[in-house]
């Protein structure tokens, strides 16, 4: 009885041992499944904020047009002022930057510290979903904008003095091209080298804030490579002109 008694626990403790992981696992994901629960609504919330398709919402309540099927077809802030007019345009182009601004400035103050993620992480985690809904918007068969705006509100709550440096870049070369989307992709290539320059002199370099503004630079980039081909071509509109309506 004495043997089997010993071997019977041996048996326990060794099966107990190769199951342990599944019992650590299960713990833990009982303590952290709040706090996981809150970055996805967290992600969720931002990607719908980002989704508001603003220049759709403006161009059929306003002047009951679809934004879509005048211009560019883009349904952006450029395409909208093109259209629609300065004051809509310049409101819709406002609007989007707040999109990106709120949702990584404000939204993110919901979420409690945990020590699990870094603000920075949880701010970059809801500036990808708000850029994301904006170029994939839900509510538009997932086409939307460029990004740019939202874009440049995103990084105006991350890194504020790159934005603000990019911002210079893409005034001068628009108002000094006329072109809006040279300006654009001048100041995507402008972002990234802002954020490593500016911490390699500060002598910290965020790799998550780097790896992201690379990610958005070539992003935008992409989304504007039919912009390329007429700048290339000579048939790009410059700023001011407007659409066929």
């Amino acid at each position: 009885m004495k043997i089997t008694y010993q071997t019977t626990c041996i048996n326990y403790l060794t099966q107990f041992h190769s199951q342990s992981w599944i019992y650590i696992f299960a713990f833990l994901g009982i303590i952290y499944y709040h706090y996981f629960m809150l970055i996805l609504l967290l992600i969720l919330c931002a990607y719908l904020i980002g989704s508001i398709p603003t220049s759709i919402i403006a161009g059929k309540m306003l002047r009951g047009i679809d934004i879509r099927e005048y211009g560019s077809k883009n349904p952006g802030a450029t395409n909208t002022l093109r259209v629609l007019g300065k004051k809509i345009g310049i409101t819709v182009g406002l609007i989007d930057i707040f999109k990106g601004f709120f949702a990584v400035y404000f939204l993110t103050v919901m979420i409690p510290d945990h020590g699990h993620f870094s603000a920075e992480i949880r701010m970059i985690c809801a500036g990808v979903a708000v850029i994301a809904g904006h170029v994939w918007t839900v509510f538009a068969g997932f086409k939307g904008g460029k990004g740019v705006g939202t874009a440049f509100g995103v990084f105006l709550a991350l890194a504020p003095m790159s934005s603000l440096i990019t911002m210079v870049v893409w005034c001068a070369v628009t108002f000094g091209t006329g072109y809006v989307s040279l300006g654009s992709i001048a100041g995507a290539v402008v972002l990234p080298l802002s954020v490593i320059l500016r911490g390699a002199i500060g002598g910290y370099l965020s790799v998550p804030l780097t790896v992201i503004s690379l990610a958005v630079a070539a992003i935008v980039i992409i989304r504007h490579r039919s912009n390329i081909s007429r700048l290339l071509r000579g048939e790009e509109n410059r700023f001011g002109k407007r659409g066929k309506q």
